[in-house]
C-alpha cells in the first residue's frame, strides 16, 4: 500500500477563493443543514462565536475572526454556515520575542481529567501558561483527527458508490457521503487552525487502507470497525465535551454513525471473503491496533512540546501516571467488540495470535 492517496482527499487542495463553487456549496449546504436541528444553532456567523476574549492577540490570528482589520474574504450563506477553506489561512506572529514554541490556540472543549492528565506530576507542576498550552493541544489533537477522519470518509463514500453492486446500495453511499460532508462542515467552525495529516501515522494509514478497491477489505475495516470505534468515540466525546454547542453537534453525529456501521456488517455478510481479503484486513487491523496498544502516546507529545524533550524515564513515568494498561486496554476491547459478521471470528482469532488485543506496559510504549 505505496500509492499516493488521493480517494480519502486529505491532501487535496482548496479551489480558489474567487470560485462560484462557494456559493454553490453554501446553497447545498444550506439546504441539507437545516434538515439538523443542530447544525444551525452551531453555524452561527462569520465570527467565530467560541474564541476567548482573554486570547492574546499578536501570536494566533483566527481565521473565523470579525475583526474589522481582518480584509479575508469569507464565503458563508445567510445563516454563517462557514465553509472549509474559505478563510485565510492561520498567521503566526514570528515577530514575537517570546521563546515559547508557537501553540495552536484551540478551546479547552475537554479538561484535563478526560485527558487523564491531572494525574501526571509533570502537568501539575507546570506553570498555569503550560498547562493551557498543553491542554489546548490535546484538545486541538482530537478535533483535527475528527476533523479528517470526516474528509477522508467523504472520499470513502464516494468509493463504495462506484462499487455499489446494486442501484440501492448505490443511493445509500451517495447518501452516506452527504452524512459525511455534513460532519466534515459542521467540525469547522470549532477548529483554530486548518488540520494537517502528515504527522498522523493512524490518518496516514486510512488514507493507504482507501486506496483499495478489495471491496470486503474496506467494509470490514472501514465501516465495521472504524466507524463502529467512530460511534464509540463521538458518544464519549459528547458525553464528557464542556461546550454545549460542541457536544450537541458530536452527539447528531451517532445516528449516522451507528447506521453506517451496521450497514458495513450487513453488506460484508453478503461478500465472499478470499483468503487473500482475509490476510489483507488482518495486517491492516494489526497496524491499527499497534497504535491503540502504546497507550495516550499524544498527551505525552503534547507535554513534550510544552516542556521541552523528555527523558525515556520521564515519558515512562508519565505513561504510568496515565494508567496506560488500562487506557489502551478498554478500548482494545471495544474495538474488538465491533469485529462482527461472517469470517470475522476467523480474523480475530488471527489477531489476537499476534497479542494485538494486549496493552503494553508503560516501559514497552517509547
Amino acid at each position: 500500500m505505496n500509492l499516493k492517496p488521493t480517494i480519502a482527499g486529505l491532501d487535496l487542495p482548496n479551489a480558489d477563493q474567487s470560485s462560484k463553487l462557494y456559493r454553490i456549496l453554501a446553497s447545498v449546504m444550506k439546504q441539507h443543514l437545516e434538515r439538523s436541528p443542530v447544525a444551525p444553532r452551531c453555524q452561527l456567523s462569520n465570527r467565530h462565536p467560541y474564541s476567548s476574549p482573554a486570547r492574546p492577540s499578536n501570536r494566533l490570528h483566527s481565521p473565523f475572526s470579525s475583526s474589522p482589520q481582518s480584509t479575508a474574504r469569507r464565503f458563508t450563506d445567510s445563516k454563517g454556515i462557514i465553509l472549509p477553506g474559505s478563510q485565510q489561512d492561520l498567521l503566526l506572529d514570528c515577530s514575537s520575542d517570546s521563546a515559547e514554541p508557537d501553540i495552536p490556540l484551540c478551546d479547552a472543549y475537554w479538561n484535563a481529567s478526560y485527558f487523564g492528565l491531572d494525574r501526571v506530576r509533570l502537568f501539575r507542576d507546570a506553570t498555569a501558561e503550560e498547562q493551557r498550552q498543553i491542554l489546548s493541544l490535546t484538545n486541538l489533537n482530537v478535533m483535527q483527527e475528527s476533523y479528517c477522519i470526516e474528509k477522508a470518509g467523504m472520499g470513502y463514500m464516494s468509493r463504495m458508490v462506484l462499487l455499489a453492486e446494486t442501484v440501492q446500495e448505490r443511493m445509500i453511499y451517495t447518501l452516506f457521503a452527504a452524512d459525511e460532508t455534513s460532519h466534515f462542515v459542521q467540525l469547522y467552525p470549532f477548529l483554530p487552525v486548518e488540520p494537517t495529516s502528515s504527522d498522523n501515522p493512524f490518518l496516514q494509514l486510512l488514507s493507504e487502507v482507501v486506496e483499495g478497491d478489495d471491496k470486503a477489505v474496506l467494509l470490514f475495516v472501514i465501516q465495521i470497525v472504524l466507524e463502529g470505534w467512530g460511534l464509540s468515540h463521538y458518544r464519549a466525546l459528547a458525553k464528557d465535551c464542556t461546550h454545549n454547542a460542541l457536544a450537541q453537534t458530536l452527539q447528531s453525529f451517532l445516528q449516522d454513525e451507528s447506521r453506517h456501521h451496521g450497514t458495513g456488517v450487513t453488506l460484508f455478510n453478503q461478500t465472499t471473503l478470499s483468503s487473500t481479503s482475509h490476510a489483507t484486513i488482518v495486517e491492516i487491523l494489526a497496524q491499527f491496533l499497534r497504535m491503540v496498544q502504546v497507550g495516550p502516546i499524544g498527551v505525552v507529545e503534547a507535554i513534550a512540546r510544552v516542556k521541552g524533550h523528555l527523558s525515556r524515564a520521564q515519558k515512562i513515568q508519565i505513561l504510568t501516571e496515565l494508567d496506560t494498561q488500562q487506557h489502551s486496554g478498554t478500548r482494545l476491547q471495544v474495538l474488538r467488540s465491533f469485529m462482527r459478521g461472517d469470517g470475522a471470528e476467523a480474523i480475530v482469532q488471527d489477531l489476537e495470535a499476534r497479542g494485538s488485543f494486549n496493552p503494553l506496559p508503560a516501559h514497552q510504549c517509547v
